[in-house]
């Protein structure tokens, strides 16, 4: 119906103009609207129309289309700002959302990296980096690679972050770095001598193919200089990578995961969760402490695996014998 189109439209010109929503947000905001106004169009229903069992009724529609518990509670978000919209602007009767109790999502915990397999992933990339026989086009290309690795896994800063970085940001010698995280806030961001080596040798490496052109970025395209090197390209020698040292599940490995492994490392060796909330730019404590979470998972896992009095039980001639 048109006029629930338009009703939306001045919703989404609110969140726009009124609270400075992100390009990003809206454009997922437009979709699950969408979605909701298909809904109401395909039942002949008006935004004032909708009473509670009907938003209920959505909800179960989304679900057996097989939407993930993530996606419908994000669109029933959407519904309620919707309506509670209408309903402070004066333009809905009712608000069918009020007296519905929020839809809680169990907390996926992160895939994350031991130790030993991430000091893998890092050997193998550096051990490509020194390969001359590849030829220099293709060493510049793992030499930035495992620069990347190092600094993702050294500072834990988003892979965003990282590839947003200026080609100055890590002179010889320097021990933090200055990033510009979430909100165009900044922090500093520890990187230890592994990483800066990495950082020079890849650097070296660029120079030389590209005939001392300067680049922008820290990280870049070793043919191009003037264009950094994207997400995509990133996540796809992660990938590539995890496969080569032979890591399991590969297919799950992202720049991310560094994050985590960094993370997760640093708590399973004592690091106070305020500190790390302070090193990974998060807003809330609340966000940090999946870690916590993490750690206690895999500690259940260990006993599971490890504890003597864990075995599987042995059949009656075993015992016999």
């Amino acid at each position: 119906m048109h006029s629930n189109r338009r009703l939306a439209q001045l919703w989404l010109d609110a969140l726009a103009t009124e609270l400075g929503a992100s390009a990003g947000t809206l454009k997922t905001y437009t979709d699950d609207l969408t979605c909701y106004l298909a809904w109401l169009d395909d039942h002949e229903l008006g935004l004032d129309d909708v009473t509670l069992e009907k938003v209920r009724d959505y909800i179960e529609a989304l679900d057996h289309r097989g939407y993930a518990g993530s996606t419908i509670a994000r669109r029933i978000t959407v519904v309620r700002g919707l309506h509670r919209f209408l309903i402070a602007e004066e333009l809905g009767a009712n608000d069918p959302t009020a007296t519905m109790s929020s839809m809680r999502q169990a907390r996926k915990l992160p895939f994350v990296l031991s130790i030993a397999e991430t000091e893998a992933l890092l050997e193998m990339a550096h051990t490509l980096a020194v390969d001359q026989s590849v030829g220099l086009y293709r060493q510049a290309g793992y030499a930035r690679r495992a620069a990347l690795f190092e600094t993702l896994y050294a500072s834990g800063m988003r892979i965003s972050e990282a590839l947003s970085l200026p080609s100055d940001a890590a002179p010889m010698g320097t021990r933090m770095l200055l990033v510009r995280g979430k909100g165009d806030k900044q922090r500093l961001v520890p990187l230890h001598a592994r990483a800066i080596t990495a950082i020079a040798h890849w650097q070296n490496l660029a120079t030389i193919y590209c005939g001392g052109a300067p680049s922008p970025w820290l990280f870049h395209s070793v043919r191009n200089g003037a264009k950094p090197l994207t997400r995509q390209a990133a996540l796809l020698e992660i990938k590539e990578a995890a496969v080569v040292a032979g890591l399991p599940s590969p297919e799950r490995v992202s720049p991310h995961v560094l994050r985590h492994a960094f993370a997760t490392h640093l708590h399973a060796n004592g690091t106070d969760l305020r500190v790390l909330q302070e090193l990974l730019g998060h807003a809330g404590i609340e966000t940090t402490q999946i870690y916590t979470h993490l750690d206690t998972s895999r500690l259940n896992q260990m006993v599971r695996d490890l504890h003597p009095l864990n075995e599987e039980p042995q059949d009656e001639n075993s015992r016999i014998a």
